[in-house]
């Protein structure tokens, strides 16, 4: 039954090879299907059961018809009249259950969808992230998935019942008049021209209104977001803003009216051909009756049969539309599954071994993937994709950081200090030579193993609009609240727990911003501090706390970092000068080495720097002075 069914399907979008479904989708599809195979079967049963009731009615009605015409017994109009209502209840039950399965099969189908998308988004790289349009992948998760999902739940038993009803009601109508039924016939082709090009239309339909849904979505995604909102606020455009917004929603209005005119007028023409072929029953047949060649039951029985008949065709025939969207719908779906990670574990992937971890750049260079290694045009909202190879960032760099030392990053803005930090953790794939940890590439190393072993605390530390404790046990699940308290201690932020409502408890808004700058890059900080990590990266970790709360966390980091492998990113280098080693990079290379009075004894970009940052204050009295003055 499932192969006559996914056939149906097939055959009802084969006829149109330009709208670009294939075998192998619905191949995939069937795939997905495969764990509600039980189900899937119990609902189809079903729905050639409903069908074969469903001609039973007519049949019993003609009989009636005829008992009455003939002058039987009243016993037997009321046995028949009975048994109609039987089937009616029976109909009615199995259609609750029927309608049970199809709604579990379709929620089930949701849900795997929903997941796998989920799940493969959770893989790709952060150049991934970097380019999509958010509310283009919340558009995929939820319109395209819940489209897909109409396939099982209302298109396949349609497209089986009523193949069921309308074999079953042909065969009957033949046996009882097969002259009337081929005349009733004769408008049939006048089904296959609109089915072929409304569903080509509407699937175009379809395909465009998804693009603007998933428009809005991230228009919606943007500006309801805090900083967003105050972004539109402060530069004065929310008019515009909603211009924008009502074009888009316009043209999803439009498209929707379209596709429903399109199905309405569809369907309403095959109404009015079943109208007329109705009409030529009660003719052909009466006349029939009249004569005495045809029983009057038979008549009424042709008569209830063709609705039985029309209506399936009908039904199929708009079949054709809705396999279409759904089809458009599951498309889209596959579109992002089929988007392959460039970072993935091998199979035989290892851990990183206990004990003290040493960091090691040996000759590496890396370039940024270009967009059409990571992304997708309808998620960009492009018509194309870029490319043109990435522009190497990295050149060449190698440098070796031994287990317990602080080695720290200092250098111009964009001269590759945070790409270097991104490649520690394998957020991306070196181009050539290696990063590796205790001497193995992590290419080889699981990325579990590496997670548990490097933490990292960039500028913006990313919070999510959940609780603090939420937000914390991201780093270490099986945390107690001993430990979420101590770590926020050592993080400076007691007195900012204690004067919280709920505590720990507490929702803290999106990215954080019920708190203020400073108490949000701590709370990231003590976030780092529960996982415990054997290397920890500090990317401008202090950039937005002021004098006193920076040499707090100073305090806290310089306690927590003890014995681990540290790699800090600064700008302030009064923030540094204690570290083992210092790398002065500069357009993707290390320009120079050493410690902080080494560097500044050799005079070179580091001096200058340093220079720059620690003029004497009689210069800039000087100058104050002189502006006053003037």
């Amino acid at each position: 039954m499932e192969h006559i069914a996914w056939r149906s399907m097939h055959s009802a979008t084969r006829s149109n090879q330009t709208g670009g479904f294939s075998r192998e989708t619905l191949r995939r599809i069937g795939g997905f299907a495969k764990p509600h195979r039980a189900r899937i079967a119990g609902f189809l049963l079903l729905s050639i059961m409903l069908a074969t009731l469903a001609v039973a009615t007519p049949i019993l009605a003609g009989r009636v018809v005829d008992a009455i015409v003939d002058g039987s017994s009243e016993g037997t109009v009321i046995r028949l009249a009975l048994l109609i209502a039987g089937i009616a209840i029976l109909e009615a039950g199995l259609g609750i259950f029927n309608r049970w399965l199809s709604a579990n099969i379709g929620e089930g189908l949701i849900l795997q969808l929903r997941t796998a998308v989920f799940d493969h988004v959770q893989k790709m790289p952060i150049a991934f992230f970097t380019r999509t349009r958010t509310g283009a992948l919340v558009s995929r998760l939820n319109n395209d998935v819940i489209g897909a999902q109409r396939a099982f739940s209302d298109t396949l038993s349609g497209v089986v019942s009523n193949i069921v009803m309308l074999v079953l009601t042909l065969g009957v109508m033949l046996n009882i008049s097969w002259q009337i039924t081929l005349l009733a016939l004769a408008l049939l082709p006048l089904f296959i021209l609109p089915s072929r090009r409304a569903g080509l239309y509407v699937a175009q339909l379809r395909r465009e209104a998804a693009d603007y849904n998933a428009t809005m979505t991230t228009q919606m995604t943007e500006r309801f977001s805090a900083p967003g909102a105050t972004l539109v606020k402060l530069f004065g455009r929310p008019e515009q803003e909603s211009r924008e917004f009502e074009a888009r929603a316009s043209r999803v209005r439009d498209i929707g009216v379209r596709s429903a005119m399109v199905q309405w007028l569809f369907v309403s023409a095959l109404t009015l051909i079943a109208a007329l072929a109705l009409a030529l029953v009660y003719g052909l047949g009466g006349f029939y009756a009249l004569r005495g060649s045809l029983e009057p039951g038979a008549v009424v029985a042709l008569a209830l049969l063709l609705t039985r008949l029309y209506a399936p065709l009908t039904a199929l025939a708009n079949a054709r539309v809705e396999v279409m969207s759904a089809l458009v719908s599951f498309e889209r779906v596959f579109e992002v599954l089929d988007l392959e990670p460039l970072i993935a574990d091998k199979p035989d992937a290892t851990t990183i071994p206990p004990g003290p971890v040493s960091v090691e750049f040996d000759h590496v260079t890396f370039a940024y993937p270009s967009a059409d290694k990571v992304s997708l045009a309808s998620l960009e909202e492009v018509a194309t994709l870029d490319t043109r190879g990435g522009v190497e960032v990295l050149h060449d760099v190698s440098f070796r950081v031994e287990p317990g030392q602080m080695v720290a990053l200092v250098g111009s803005s964009g001269a590759g200090k945070s790409t270097i930090a991104q490649l520690i953790p394998r957020l991306y794939d070196v181009d050539q030579g290696a990063v590796k940890l205790s001497g193995i590439d992590v290419r080889d190393l699981a990325a579990s193993s590496i997670r548990q072993t490097v933490g990292m605390v960039t500028q913006d530390g990313h919070l999510f609009h959940e609780s603090i404790r939420s937000n914390l046990l991201l780093a270490n699940p099986d945390a107690s609240d001993a430990d979420l308290v101590d770590v926020m201690r050592r993080a400076r932020l007691t007195d900012v727990l204690a004067a919280l409502p709920d505590g720990l408890d507490t929702i803290i808004g999106e990215r954080g911003y019920r708190l203020s700058g400073g108490e949000r890059q701590r709370l990231t900080i003590a976030r780092v501090l529960l996982s415990q990590p054997r290397v920890v990266i500090l990317d401008e970790a202090t950039a937005h706390l002021d004098s006193t709360s920076e040499t707090a966390v100073q305090e806290a980091l310089d306690e927590a970092l003890a014995g681990r492998t540290v790699i800090v990113i600064a700008h302030r280098l009064s923030t540094i000068r204690a570290a083992d080693q210092i790398l002065v990079i500069e357009a993707g290379r290390v320009v120079e080495r050493g410690s902080h009075p080494e560097l500044l004894a050799a005079g070179g970009r580091y001096g200058e720097l340093y220079r720059t940052q620690f003029k004497e204050p009689v210069v800039v009295q000087h100058v104050e002075e002189s502006t006053v003055t003037r």
